[in-house]
């Protein structure tokens, strides 16, 4: 399947009976085969063993052991796929999440984590059942290719210290360029075993990704920079720094909840949310682009908010959509939501039987995995299609970058956004003129009517620029006749624009006159008190011509 198919959607993903009906129900009425079951299990085992080395990987990155990446793709990928509204969205522990979490468990420490990831479910759970996910899903595109690249050079400079053995005197520091400097202070302890390490990790992965696009690369990756370190090269494994992983999820339990620790949590939950539910749907978005299918954001939003207080109590931290692993899903042939599922239950079989094996991975080599995972998420082509299209959606996505890397995610999201804002309004305006009728009759012999079109929207962007050569026109007592039929919307600001224009003519003896409304504007300047009989409508402009006096 290619990643830009699109196709048209029929059947029960065209019509849906309800907005936060999961996707598995909708499978499971369509009809589930023997056949649809074996597809599943191929593609749940085949994401199960990327995002096996993934999860373990990303927990570490993020401050806490790698048993607790496991419970997240466990427990939230479970949940995730079981109430979604995306029939291919793999759940679980996210790259974007690195930095927010280490800063989270550097502050509030391990139970404020979990604290949080409860709490952001709960938020989670709220956006979905009041709709926003339809909204959430609208961010501008140099948003996303700002805040993903910003996040994979945060991401990458958190694996910097374990792709050369680094050690540090102290705590590696959280803010970039500190981070750099401590890492540079430090350059004279670098370990050429764990060099070694993550430069064949990163070959074998990108060599075999070339040459055997079909084979679990990091997994074989790890595995056999696993096995070197089991010979006893001297390298910092996870069993050495972590010990052994349990073999077991933990019993469900609910964190300290004092109101002194949930107003400590609260700020972390809100970014928590904000940054879930842009990816998670984000990544949804994407399975649609591949499969041709649509998914339910609110029900999707759902999950998230339910895979998160799952993940919360059974130790695990943030869960969102994973757009590589369910990438990963949809081209293996995935029939449905079966195959997220099998996926968390592949991912505890391996958790019970592989557990002891893991202490010999070493650090470096998961180091090295997320350093592609970093890379892969720069989307090159993309950003330098953008900086040739337009300079503008570039300097917003430029903004949004540095925001993300020397500020915090929230505030590169929320900037860029508003900044993406403020150019639609721009290019809108600029859309929308004001312009003698061109199909009006000239009539030398009659200088008390003025006819003018409108064109594009008529919103607050554009009312001031359209309002003052409106108001020209009032400049003589005439009848000033303006066309509608190009207009697509009115806001209130352009109503009002209108509104200034009758009052001025009505006191220099002359009239407005509307002509051509669609409905939808018609209603809108109803409200505003520019109704019949003060204002006349007339269907058309040949209507209003014949209603002019001799």
């Amino acid at each position: 399947m290619s990643g830009t198919s699109r196709s048209v959607v029929t059947g029960p993903d065209a019509a849906v009976p309800s907005p936060f009906l999961p996707k598995l129900v909708t499978v499971l009425r369509e009809g589930y085969s023997p056949a649809d079951l074996r597809a599943d299990a191929i593609a749940g085992l085949t994401v199960a063993i990327v995002a096996l080395p993934l999860s373990m990987a990303i927990a570490i990155a993020s401050g806490v052991g790698p048993e607790r990446g496991l419970y997240t793709a466990i427990v939230g990928g479970f949940l995730v796929s079981t109430f979604g509204g995306s029939r291919y969205q793999i759940g679980g522990p996210a790259g974007a999440f690195i930095v927010l979490v280490a800063a989270c468990v550097t502050q509030i420490g391990l139970p404020g984590l979990l604290l949080a990831t409860l709490l952001s479910g709960a938020m989670l759970l709220a956006l979905g059942m009041a709709r926003l996910g339809t909204y959430i899903r609208f961010i501008p595109y140099p948003v996303t290719l700002g805040f993903t690249a910003g996040i994979a050079v945060i991401i990458f400079a958190s694996q910097l210290r374990d792709l050369f053995g680094l050690h540090l005197p102290g705590a590696e520091p959280s803010e970039l360029l500190h981070k750099l400097s401590a890492l540079w202070a430090a350059r004279e302890t670098v370990s050429g075993p764990a060099l070694l390490v993550s430069l064949v990790t990163v070959a074998l992965i990108l060599g075999l990704r070339r040459l055997a696009p079909r084979w679990p690369a990091m997994l074989i990756a790890v595995a056999a920079m696993s096995v070197l370190a089991a010979l006893g090269l001297p390298v910092e494994t996870v069993g050495s720094r972590f010990g052994a992983l349990p073999r077991l999820l933990p019993a469900p339990a609910l964190p300290p909840m004092g109101a002194e620790a949930v107003l400590a949590a609260l700020p972390w939950a809100v970014s928590f949310t904000l940054l879930g539910a842009i990816e998670s749907l984000l990544s949804a978005v994407v399975a649609d682009g591949m499969s041709g299918r649509q998914h339910r954001p609110n029900a999707e939003l759902i999950a998230q908010g339910i895979a998160n207080i799952g993940s919360g109590l059974f130790g695990g931290f943030c869960v969102t959509g994973t757009i590589a692993r369910t990438a990963t899903n949809v081209r293996s042939g995935s029939r449905g939501p079966v195959s997220g599922m099998l996926h968390a239950v592949f991912l505890a079989l391996a958790l019970l039987v592989a557990a002891p094996l893991a202490a010999y991975i070493p650090l470096a080599a998961l180091a090295g995995v997320l350093a592609t995972v970093a890379w892969n998420m720069i989307e090159r082509h993309e950003i330098a299609g953008m900086i040739r299209a337009s300079r503008v959606d570039a300097a917003v996505m430029v903004v949004t970058f540095l925001l993300v890397i020397f500020r915090d995610l929230s505030a590169g999201i929320v900037v860029g956004f508003a900044l993406s804002g403020l150019v639609f309004v721009k290019r809108m305006s600029d859309a929308a003129e004001v312009a003698p009728h061109a199909d009006a009759v000239a009539d030398p012999g009659r200088e008390d009517r003025v006819i003018y079109r409108l064109s594009g929207p008529f919103f607050f962007g554009a009312a001031a620029q359209l309002g003052a050569v409106l108001d020209r026109i009032a400049d003589h007592p005439r009848v000033v006749i303006v066309d509608f039929s190009a207009v697509p919307l009115i806001d209130t600001s352009g109503a009002r624009s209108l509104e200034l224009l009758a009052t001025k003519l009505r006191k220099r003896g002359g009239a407005l006159w509307f002509v051509g409304m669609r409905p939808r504007v018609a209603v809108e300047l109803r409200r505003a008190g520019l109704a019949e009989p003060h204002i006349p409508h007339f269907p058309d402009l040949a209507a209003a011509e014949a209603a002019l006096p001799d």
